[in-house]
């Protein structure tokens, strides 16, 4: 038994998943024929009240597309420090778009209304990037999968209207703050200008985000993801992958919850372990006092694998692939350390 809780990315389809990739109806949806993924775009859309929804292969290019849309080479968007848009898309940001970070020093990857408001750059002041779009990361990556307060995020959209800013949301994981604040899709929807949502993490499909926002601004997103290299043509099985999953694997999250929380409980009782993060969602970080390549190595050879983060901070990811046999038997490990 091989315990991987390096990422919720690693989860295969499960048969009924493969059933409905095999059962897929495509078509050629570079010309818009491919029905499944129609049908997915049109649902994903509709749960969040959104205009329009754009199937892309990766959450990475999602996020580039709705970049690319909101900015003009030249102008900056704002994000807090741990923003996967900044950390982890290969500098795309600059690269795909022309366009800097303003990067607030936030808790736990989560900004405020007010860091917004002093991250502004005067748009008068040509000395300066013109702050253009603001976004944010619900749940956070990098901050341990903490959520944010929806009143928060309704008080951010308030300065963007003011400021006449874009604002986007990387909602990468989006489904765990869903769950794990007993929130609506709609309420996001309502807010945002555009949302992107990741079919390939917690939901355990193979592939795809889709990126969704209001018909204005997502007239330009099929363009946009062709540039980007992101045409693909009988994509209907994986769109089916994606349907299977938003249909079938949203709720079961809440048992991610649960063992991350557990985990954590076991964690804090370990003289080694110096702290750990709060536990919002699926995500763990806590720190040792031990060399962490040391431990990694350790914990391999009971066939349990993770990230190091680097400074003695660590990271375990549950996810649908990781069995209540799986969970005990982590448990009882951690336990006999």
């Amino acid at each position: 038994m091989i315990i991987d809780l390096r990422s919720d990315t690693v989860t295969k389809p499960t048969p009924e998943m493969l059933e409905a990739i095999m059962q897929a109806e495509v078509g050629d949806d570079v010309y818009k024929e491919d029905p499944t993924v129609n049908a997915l775009e049109e649902q994903i859309a509709r749960m969040f009240g959104m205009d329009q929804a754009l199937f892309f292969p990766s959450g990475s290019m999602a996020n580039q597309a709705a970049i690319k849309l909101h900015t003009q080479p030249g102008e900056q968007l704002i994000a807090d420090k741990y923003a996967h848009v900044y950390n982890y898309e290969g500098g795309g940001v600059s690269f795909n778009s022309g366009v800097s970070c303003k990067l607030i020093d936030g808790h736990r990857g989560m900004i405020t209304a007010a860091d917004v408001v002093s991250s502004i750059n005067p748009p008068d002041f040509y000395h300066s990037p013109l702050s253009s779009l603001v976004c944010i990361e619900n749940t956070t990556n990098k901050g341990g999968g903490a959520c944010y307060d929806f009143k928060d995020i309704i008080a951010i959209r308030e300065i963007c209207d003011t400021h006449n800013l874009g604002y986007h949301l990387d909602g990468a994981r989006i489904w765990n703050a869903l769950v794990a604040r007993s929130e609506k899709a709609k309420q996001y929807g309502e807010v945002f200008d555009t949302i992107s949502v990741c079919l390939s993490k917690g939901l355990g499909a193979p592939m795809g985000s889709v990126l969704i926002g209001n018909s204005k601004l997502m007239e330009k997103a099929l363009r946009v993801r062709k540039i980007l290299g992101g045409g693909m043509r009988q994509i209907g099985y994986m769109a089916a992958a994606g349907l299977y999953a938003i249909n079938n694997n949203i709720e079961r999250l809440k048992k991610d919850h649960i063992r991350a929380k557990e985990i954590g409980t076991v964690l804090e009782k370990l003289n080694f372990v110096t702290q750990v993060e709060p536990i919002d969602t699926n995500i763990i970080i806590f720190k040792i006092d031990q060399d962490e390549n040391d431990f990694i190595k350790r914990m391999a050879s009971e066939d349990i694998h993770f990230y190091g983060m680097g400074q003695g901070k660590l990271r375990f990811v549950t996810h649908l692939d990781y069995t209540e046999e799986m969970h005990t038997y982590l448990l009882e490990k951690l336990q006999s350390l």
